[in-house]
């Protein structure tokens, strides 16, 4: 199945890692990074769905300019992804800018509903730009058997742990070990290609992940340490600092309120390292004097982060993993060599 997808993605290298489409956070400098290292960079959703267009015309350009790959330069599609959040983004606006730069992907997340949404984006994504392929990501068995039942079936599926970053299942998540095998057994007999996310940094984690019979890995957490992710140092840092995510992160729906965030489906939630913010909310802190100290915060430049600090740091349980920030292409290339490694590591006599 590896072999399957891969042959999709021809500058891709095995094993296959992905950028996971983190809103606003991967952009296309990023995500260009990532495919150019023989990876599969994604483009996260923006602020507005508008803003994908922006993005993609950037990332055309990127391509254009540096050293790449002789295949980047010549494929038919645009070698990077985009990511969609159903419950907020614009399916119009999602079209015209799918038509308009051909991208290689289409990753597809949470819906307001129902899956039967699913069917309209990838309906009419496939009828402007019929080989960009329809990822699909969820986070329950439940979920996967849905995907079995529309009739727009998508082209890859991502299987999120409850360990992930960012806006994950509220309350029916499971750890991508034990998920990841039951989904793949429920999904055997559609043939379509699964890739795993959630607590995966290292080779280590990719190495567990293609055991377990993931065609690829995405990761999110890890590249919040890119140099080419479009977040602030101070966020970064945080990130960098951070360890023991069973105890230094949360799932909360806190900062999203914090920041004005309202809306998502009522199954998710995202994930956030603790700091002052929710230390305070658990105390019993008023919610508008929290906000008043937050709005405060973004003002402080990089001290908004941190223990001490008050802005939203989504993140996953494996911050504790990540030591560094590095460059796209050697984080791709460090976990790609790490989980050969790890494989060629494990013969029995």
């Amino acid at each position: 199945m590896s072999a399957k997808l891969l042959s999709r993605y021809p500058w891709a290298l095995n094993p296959f890692i992905i950028s996971a489409p983190m809103r606003v956070m991967s952009g296309p400098t990023l995500a260009v990074a990532v495919s150019r290292a023989g990876g599969l960079g994604f483009i996260g959703p923006g602020i507005k769905t508008k803003d994908i267009s922006i993005d993609l015309e950037e990332a055309s350009a990127l391509l254009q300019t540096g050293v790449s790959s002789p295949i980047l330069n010549t494929l038919p599609l645009l070698p990077v992804g985009v990511g969609f959040q159903l419950w907020g983004d614009d399916l119009n606006d999602a079209i015209t800018a799918v038509e308009k730069y051909n991208p290689c992907a289409a990753w597809l997340y949470a819906p307001k509903e129902s899956a039967k949404e699913y069917e309209e984006w990838s309906r009419q994504i496939r009828q402007v730009s019929p080989q960009t392929q329809i990822w699909i990501q969820i986070g329950t068995l439940g979920e996967a058997k849905q995907l079995l039942q529309i009739s727009q079936k998508p082209d890859v599926i991502v299987v999120q742990g409850a360990e992930s970053g960012g806006h994950g299942r509220a309350n029916d998540g499971m750890g991508i070990m034990s998920l990841f095998p039951e989904v793949a057994d429920a999904v055997a007999s559609s043939q379509i290609p699964l890739v795993a996310a959630g607590g995966i940094a290292d080779g280590r984690g990719v190495a567990a992940a293609l055991c377990l019979g993931a065609s690829g890995v995405a990761m999110g957490t890890r590249f919040l340490a890119a140099e080419e992710a479009r977040i602030s140092r101070g966020y970064q840092n945080e990130v960098v600092r951070a360890s023991d995510g069973a105890v230094n992160t949360t799932r909360t729906l806190l900062y999203n309120h914090l920041r004005g965030t309202f809306g998502w489906p009522t199954a998710y939630s995202p994930r956030t390292i603790i700091n002052k913010s929710f230390v305070e909310y658990q105390e019993g802190t008023p919610f508008d004097e929290l906000k008043s100290l937050h709005d405060d915060a973004l003002k402080a430049g990089d001290d908004g982060w941190g223990p001490d600090g008050r802005l939203a740091t989504y993140a996953g349980a494996s911050v504790g993993l990540i030591h560094n920030v590095a460059s796209a292409e050697n984080i791709v290339r460090e976990v790609q060599e790490d989980a050969v490694e790890k494989i060629q590591s494990l013969r029995f006599d």
